[in-house]
């Protein structure tokens, strides 16, 4: 169970809100450690199921070597251009490789919907497109942090 937020309890997000902002948005962006403590962030399409956040990721880029060494990571989603409509969502914990490597699309009953529905929301398809180029990551998040200008009322 992620980590309970106490600072910004008045901007916060209740859980049907982060579900629905998680559920909305389409792309996060990924923060890991390079091997020098150097940070590296890059962006990356996602779902979130209500309780991870799946990330499809390529095995060949610096993200998944990254996270090879240290699967530490923090995510972020926002969303809004001005100040009052500013709202988001911070994830961070610990991934987990699920299923072969790279993905070829052996049938994997953990992995059956998480496809069905990341396809869906992608892809506008109901059958998941596997390249061999990609695998999935699952961060189950340790600590969650929400933030929504908007309950801030205006000025």
């Amino acid at each position: 169970m992620a980590a309970t937020q106490r600072r910004g309890r008045k901007i916060m997000m209740e859980p049907g809100e982060l579900d629905a902002f998680l559920g909305a948005q389409r792309t996060c962006r990924v923060a890991t450690v390079s091997a020098d403590g150097a940070p590296h962030v890059s962006p990356l399409w996602f779902l979130w199921d209500g309780t991870s956040l799946w990330l499809y990721s390529i095995t060949r880029s610096r993200r998944w070597s990254e996270l090879r060494r240290d699967p530490r990571v923090a995510v972020v989603v926002d969303a809004g251009e001005d100040y009052g409509e500013l709202r988001g969502v911070e994830l961070s914990g610990t991934v987990e490789v699920v299923g072969e490597v790279p993905r070829t699309g052996v049938p994997l009953a953990e992995l059956t919907e998480v496809e069905r529905l990341f396809a869906r929301k992608n892809f506008g398809i109901d059958d998941m497109p596997h390249d061999g180029r990609h695998a999935w990551l699952c961060l189950t998040p340790d600590a969650i942090t929400s933030w929504d200008f908007r309950k801030l009322g205006s000025p």
